[in-house]
């Protein structure tokens, strides 16, 4: 009896771990750590838009929340792609946390 043949692979892309220096991604069965440092566009992001990772095929992933697009070479080896922009985009935690400050002031007033 044979079985039958397999399907597409269903299984994603997905985030395992999380620090301070970056994070570690789940590519079926390789495992890829992200450091912050090369990928400074996820340096201010917060977790849950890191977690929010798509993978459309072998060699892309997205990140919609972000807008970020990687190639998964890049991640394996980041000293063949130098970066292009060291811009990033403006970290909305800033604005947060400047509101936060400016309230806690009013607060001890």
């Amino acid at each position: 009896m044979k079985s039958a043949a397999l399907g597409k692979n269903i299984s994603g892309a997905e985030v395992t771990n999380l620090s301070r220096h970056g994070f570690w991604l789940l590519l079926a069965d390789e495992e890829l750590f992200v450091p912050f440092k090369k990928f400074p566009w996820f340096q201010d992001a917060y977790v849950s838009e890191i977690m929010n990772v798509e993978w459309p095929n072998p060699n892309h992933l997205h990140w919609p929340d972000l807008d970020v697009d990687l190639a998964t070479e890049s991640i394996r080896h980041p000293e063949k792609f130098p970066l292009v922009s060291k811009e990033s985009r403006p970290a909305k935690r800033s604005r947060r946390r400047a509101k936060s400050r400016e309230a806690e002031r009013e607060l001890r007033r």
